[in-house]
């Protein structure tokens, strides 16, 4: 059974609440039990010496008689007390006994006291217990006070009522905290649960195609800031995305089409006789077949490259020469634009696929060969640190426009449809570059000015990487 999540957080905050107000009360209890019952047993040994001491202020020390009025006043109020006294004189003769003078009324207090304390703290199995206490005045003994007394405490019909009052306090506390944890969790709840809930249903638009859709609500909240701020970023990006993806179907769809038109013009011409199957007519339609395999193998590469399972078969490889044997395939190309190529820095190593990286630094080659004009220069330029190694590749060709820098790693993205139509390329190089580094743990980079030139900066990490 699913619920919704300001259902989930309200009842989260009130069951947190009730259960730190819960164990808050149940700790209380337990700790003001246990001090209550120390102060009780301190204070039932304090009552006991303040009647010992009333009773020997009843004690005349010159004709060495007790003041049998007071001595039963002071034993009668603490029968009252819950304390039965019997007082006796230095010859073990009895001066004062409460159960002599009322056995009823003794009676009845400790069976009320007993009554009492067995029905609120049966565990404590207490019982009525006797302590003698000397009674001394001036110093000397002038008798003993046999004290009978619930042990080892008791409490009073007004300790049980100032208990009761406390336990209702915490009750109505643990209550009135419940109440407003659910309150304030609702509170919370709502807020917290507003912005996610329309995070979910822009994420279901755009689940649906549309990824002009944009979160515009601002939250308080670090994480429900970055979490409107990622789905933003992913809407924009499958925005992009989708552009990239019409744009494919547009180029690949030109770039097949243009091919294919032109031999089958040139064919049916010469099945219907209007031309001759020449060899320079048979050539150019070799020509086009053949740009139509180059595009299908850059897919597939492309495809390979971005795979999943791409696997690497990583070995100790030298820069330096790889971008040697790649400068070598544009030989005939860099002649004839009379290109000025130059390879400098360190011969750095690093474990990388030997296969895969040429196929980049090719391609970084290709480009620089493509976009660069006559007597235009070409710099390639390696480099080393603790954990990269550095390969640049730089020309002062056409460039790529500022707006457009970003987007050059895209798949099958095309700054200029006209100028890679005219130079042979499918637009997908870069991206199969950045594909292979990224694969490797390395990063990519481009900078470039339009009508200036362009950088492109590759690091690999310098360390095995399984």
């Amino acid at each position: 059974m699913e619920h919704s999540l300001r259902t989930k957080l309200s009842l989260t905050i009130a069951l947190i609440m009730l259960l730190t107000v819960a164990s808050i009360s149940f700790l209380s209890n337990i700790l003001i039990e246990k001090e209550f019952t120390n102060y009780l047993i301190i204070q039932q040994e304090k009552r006991t010496q303040e009647i010992t001491d009333s009773l020997s202020q009843q004690y005349d020390m010159d004709t060495k008689t007790w003041n049998a009025d007071f001595v039963h006043t002071i034993g009668m109020y603490a029968l009252y007390d819950g304390y039965i006294v019997k007082v006796y004189d230095l010859q073990n003769q009895t001066i004062w006994d409460a159960e002599t003078c009322d056995m009823s009324l003794c009676t009845a207090v400790m069976d009320d006291i007993s009554h009492r304390m067995n029905t609120k703290y049966p565990q404590m199995n207490g019982e009525f217990m006797s302590k003698t206490i000397s009674i001394t005045k001036n110093g000397k003994v002038i008798g003993t006070a046999d004290v009978s007394y619930f042990g080892p405490y008791f409490l009073s019909a007004d300790d049980f009522q100032f208990l009761n009052a406390l336990n209702t306090v915490l009750i109505g506390i643990g209550l009135f905290s419940l109440v407003f944890s659910v309150i304030v969790g609702s509170i919370l709840a709502k807020r917290l649960s507003r912005p996610i809930l329309h995070t979910v249903t822009v994420t279901k638009q755009i689940s649906e195609g549309d990824y002009d859709v944009r979160i515009t609500e601002v939250s308080k909240t670090r994480e429900l800031n970055d979490l409107i701020v990622a789905v933003n970023h992913l809407a924009d990006s499958l925005g992009k995305q989708e552009s990239l993806r019409k744009q494919l179907t547009a180029d690949v769809a030109h770039e097949l089409r243009t091919p294919l038109t032109s031999i089958g013009t040139h064919i049916e011409a010469m099945i219907e006789g209007v031309w001759e199957p020449t060899n320079e007519r048979l050539k150019s339609c070799h020509d086009e077949i053949l740009r139509i395999g180059k595009i299908i193998q850059d897919l597939e590469n492309l495809a390979k490259v971005e795979s999943d399972n791409l696997k690497l078969d990583k070995t100790q490889i030298n820069l330096y020469a790889l971008s040697e044997k790649a400068v070598a395939n544009f030989a005939a190309e860099i002649d004839k634009k009379k290109l000025n190529v130059s390879i400098e820095g360190e011969s750095s190593d690093t474990y990388a696929d030997q296969n895969r990286v040429s196929q980049v630094i090719i391609n970084l080659v290709s480009n620089a060969v493509k976009y660069t004009p006559e007597h235009g220069i070409i710099k390639i330029f390696i480099s080393e640190d603790k954990q990269f190694v550095r390969l640049c590749v730089s020309d002062n060709g056409i460039g790529i426009p500022e707006d457009e820098l970003p987007y050059v790693f895209e798949r099958f993205y095309r700054a200029d449809k006209s100028r890679n139509r005219m130079t042979g390329g499918s637009g997908i190089g870069l991206a199969i570059v950045k594909s292979i580094v990224t694969a490797h743990g390395g990063m990519v980079e481009a900078e470039s000015h339009l009508n200036e030139g362009s950088s492109f900066v590759i690091k690999l990490p310098k360390n095995k990487m399984e």
